[in-house]
């Protein structure tokens, strides 16, 4: 295919790379100087998007998805589709897909799960919303990109998907850290808890394959003093997300308002800024009960 990408940050770079190395034609543009080996380079996002078969975006917000969308779609192809893989809110999702709708042009919100890592592996999970045919028209990509890609439904589905799975994993690793914690405290050691926990009914990914504690478990940002594989930041964004999306929909979710509140602490009041969102473990453990 003939693919625009725009956002060639630490995602969008090593998927960009990928479909170029999968033998795709791909015109990338960032505000930033970025070159990727195999992407020509476009001037502008328009640029970018004039004439391609698939234009790709990988934005830090709605509100910068929004304003890009504007630019891109006026100058695409109808019949073209536009994949978004950015993750953002989903009434900001379904409003770029009607505006793709009104311009002839098929739309998916492909958030993805995976990390860096999966991103440069070509090991990514997309969540996606969409029609069936701009699924079908995405999923020769998604395969390049990922590993798995599950249709969640209409437009909007796929950032509901993603918040959702999010929230989960925010509230999980709070737990696990806390968890660790009070075993530290206790006199119980790191290795007897994993093995205990990982294989009876507190097994969480969290624990199993994520451990925040080092050298225990597969290795895992703890084991490099938690320089992020998924930062606490993006944790934080996503879990604002969620309670967005909680918000507009009359959802309770108590755990998850908790969890938001703990990551915006970490990150704006403390230390976890630019560190993994497993660092919350080191943070429990300096901490007592009244703290």
């Amino acid at each position: 295919m003939n693919i625009g990408f725009i956002g060639l940050g630490n995602m969008g770079g090593p998927m960009a790379r990928n479909l170029a190395a999968a033998g795709h034609t791909v015109t990338g543009y960032d505000t930033a100087d970025v070159h990727i080996e195999g992407l020509a380079t476009a001037r502008s996002a328009a640029q970018a998007a004039a004439g391609r078969d698939v234009v790709i975006t990988m934005l830090p917000n709605g509100d910068i998805l929004r304003r890009v969308a504007a630019e891109i779609l006026p100058a695409m192809t109808p019949g073209a589709c536009h994949l978004d893989c950015s993750t953002v809110d989903v009434e900001s999702a379904r409003a770029v897909a009607d505006l793709a709708e009104s311009h002839g042009l098929l739309a998916a919100d492909a958030p993805v799960s995976g990390g860096t890592g999966g991103a440069d592996a070509g090991t990514l999970t997309f969540m996606v919303g969409a029609s069936d045919a701009a699924f079908a028209m995405a999923k020769p990509l998604f395969d390049i990109m990922g590993q798995k890609a599950v249709h969640c439904g209409p437009s909007g589905n796929g950032q509901a998907a993603k918040i959702c799975n999010n929230m989960i994993l925010g509230v999980t690793m709070i737990a696990t850290c806390e968890a660790f914690a009070l075993a530290d405290k206790l006199g119980l050691d790191r290795q007897a808890m994993f093995d205990v926990v990982s294989t009876s009914s507190g097994a969480s990914w969290s624990m199993n394959s994520y451990c925040p504690a080092p050298g225990i478990g597969p290795k895992s940002p703890a084991d490099n003093g938690y320089e992020p594989g998924f930062a606490a930041d993006l944790m934080l964004k996503d879990l604002r997300l969620s309670q967005l999306a909680a918000q507009g929909a009359d959802a309770d979710t108590p755990m998850g308002a908790a969890a938001e509140r703990l990551y915006a602490r970490f990150v704006e009041e403390e230390d976890g800024k630019g560190r993994d969102f497993s660092a919350m473990l080191p943070r429990f453990r300096a901490r007592g009960r009244s703290s």
